[in-house]
């Protein structure tokens, strides 16, 4: 490939990529080489002109470049795309037990060497997200390297989140490749199983990240009165029915999710008597089970993303600390709560931080018994700490 395409960053600027973190955002470009379009492959310069990375050019996004290999020999194309989702599928089978789920990710973006690429399995349909320009510019051929590497017979794009819109894209979702597989998909998890909406349901249909924190909660489920907040498609509830669960309250505003979640439950054949599906807002519900002196012995919390980015922290730090201080005042001594945060602009840390103001506030002393993140399919990579969106805290109420 040619050199005429580059990008020549301003002194100093190079740190990052030497630490091998995959973006370089517009401020940090000295000069543009080339006249390079949007999902254009580049060569990344320090402000010497030596090389650094092979990247995507986005000229609409603040991230003006993805790093697809920092290896000079590696050029982007077919063969690497190959490689590299040869690798995450490789990585998946060493990692995911087998027969825990037909349901798993295949390929987790950045964390897996293929900026803004998502693909879902859920049984024999295959769900991608194509959310950066680089996947944009090579849609045709990741598809097809996807097709063949998980012998999936449907394919279906889940391109709409907010991503593609910052990346100058406009959102696509869709049959890709003869969708011989109606929806709704069903899979199995852990000998339960689900209907999943691909076309419509949140993300690309399902929540596979809480997949081992789904079991945790069967494990601790028995003979204990749970609270399942934010429930979307069952998967906590069900989980702790499964588990044992004296009774189970799950709570979401979502009318359409609690359906998807009442299909669920008679496809298992669970006793409908120990569940309570309740359409409300978590935030007000919580205030009302404690005025009326409600409790509970385990709660889970698993409420969407308050916070995209840093800038939304502080507005999401009273969302997150409210509804955990009404979950432990509900909360019996001895009980557990699993309360979870799925933002990037939360840190584990200052996620800590506010249960413990939280706990503080409410007058409570908490055993932390565990912390949670994302399963095993949904790699960080140390250099990309981005990646660790999701993160647990399994706590004990003294």
């Amino acid at each position: 490939m040619s050199g005429t395409k580059a990008l020549t960053l301003k002194t100093g600027r190079e740190r990052s990529l030497l630490r091998r973190h995959p973006w370089v955002f517009s401020g940090a470009v000295a000069k543009v080489q080339g006249e390079p379009q949007s999902g254009d492959t580049v060569e990344v310069l320090d402000a010497q002109g030596r090389f650094l990375a092979w990247a995507a050019y986005s000229p609409a996004s603040q991230i003006r470049a993805r790093v697809w290999s920092f290896d000079r020999a590696e050029v982007p194309g077919p063969e690497l795309f190959g490689k590299k989702i040869g690798a995450a599928l490789a990585l998946r089978r060493a990692s995911v037990p087998f027969g825990a789920s037909d349901a798993l990710r295949l390929v987790h973006a950045e964390s897996d060497g293929l900026p803004g690429l998502v693909a879902d399995r859920y049984a024999q349909t295959l769900v991608i997200q194509l959310l950066s320009a680089g996947c944009e510019h090579w849609r045709t051929s990741l598809v097809e390297i996807l097709r063949a590497a998980s012998g999936c017979t449907a394919i279906y794009e889940r391109s709409d989140p907010a991503a593609r819109k910052l990346e100058g894209l406009r959102p696509a979702a869709g049959p890709v490749l003869d969708f011989a597989v109606a929806t709704p998909v069903r899979i199995i998890e852990s000998d339960i199983r689900y209907e999943i909406d691909v076309a419509a349901g949140q993300k690309t249909g399902f929540f596979l990240d809480q997949r081992d924190n789904r079991r945790s909660a069967r494990l601790l489920a028995r003979d204990r009165e749970v609270l399942d907040c934010f429930c979307f498609s069952g998967g906590f509830s069900l989980s702790a029915l499964a588990g044992g669960a004296r009774s189970v309250l799950s709570i979401d505003s979502s009318g359409a999710a609690l359906a998807s979640a009442r299909r669920n439950l008679d496809l298992n054949g669970f006793d409908a008597s120990r569940i309570e599906w309740l359409e409300a807002d978590v935030f007000e519900t919580l205030r009302k089970l404690y005025r009326e002196g409600k409790q509970f012995d385990f709660v889970v919390l698993d409420p969407p993303r308050f916070a995209p980015t840093p800038k939304d922290a502080a507005r999401a730090a009273r969302g997150y600390k409210d509804i955990n201080l009404y979950a432990l005042r509900l909360l019996r001594p001895g009980g557990l709560l699993a309360t979870f945060s799925c933002s990037g602009g939360i840190s584990p840390e200052l996620f800590q931080k506010i249960v413990a103001g939280a706990a503080a506030d409410a007058g409570v002393s908490l055993l932390l018994r565990e912390r949670y993140r994302a399963a095993a399919d949904h790699p960080v990579r140390i250099e990309f700490p981005e990646g660790e969106y999701l993160k647990g805290l399994l706590l004990e109420k003294c």
